[in-house]
């Protein structure tokens, strides 16, 4: 029995070692668009919703489409956060470079419309050479949950290969595109 012990720590720690060898993943973040454009502030107070997203989306790793639509993933590197979470803060902080009055929804914040987005695409088309990054927002009346307006927002932006920092960067400068439609278009319409 005691030889049994003895070697079920020697397991445990050889496992314990292997759990934490291997270099640590490069971790990417996503950035904010250098200008909206003129984006006029909105009247109303926002709440930006944190957007739903397939299961493949809501993770840290970066996507990636094969030709025969296959999915898999760029090994070794990572976004500073989940996806959908990651995208909401942006989206949250979008909005306040414009000036609006704006929350993240589930922190307190009442506001006049709730933002409530789809993250539909955030990856890369190996078959096409580009990255896609497809936004579906919807813009709701907080007092009668009616949908004041809706919109789908995309961006695509080339690359050549899988290197994996030009892929974030592609992913990055398509956001940054949604991003400042998204803008212009809800502080538009409230």
């Amino acid at each position: 029995m005691k030889r049994l012990r003895s070697f079920s720590v020697v397991i445990l720690a050889g496992l314990t070692a292997a759990c934490g060898s291997g270099p640590a993943p490069t971790t990417f973040d996503l950035t904010l668009p250098d200008r909206v454009g003129r984006a006029s502030p909105g009247r109303s107070q926002l709440v930006v919703a944190e957007p739903s997203a397939l299961q493949q989306l809501d993770s840290e790793r970066i996507l990636v489409k094969g030709a025969d639509n296959t999915v898999s993933f760029i090994g070794g590197v990572q976004w500073s956060d989940r996806l959908p979470r990651l995208v909401q803060f942006r989206v949250v902080q979008a909005f306040e470079n414009t000036g609006r009055a704006v929350g993240r929804a589930g922190t307190g914040i009442n506001g006049d419309l709730g933002l409530i987005g789809e993250l539909r695409a955030f990856h890369l088309d190996a078959g096409r050479g580009e990255v896609v990054v497809e936004y579906s927002a919807r813009l709701v009346d907080a007092t009668s949950s009616r949908i004041i307006a809706a919109q789908v927002f995309r961006a695509t932006e080339p690359v050549s290969g899988d290197n994996p920092g030009q892929v974030a960067g592609a992913l990055d400068r398509a956001l940054q595109n949604v991003l400042s439609q998204l803008v212009r278009w809800a502080n538009a319409r409230s």
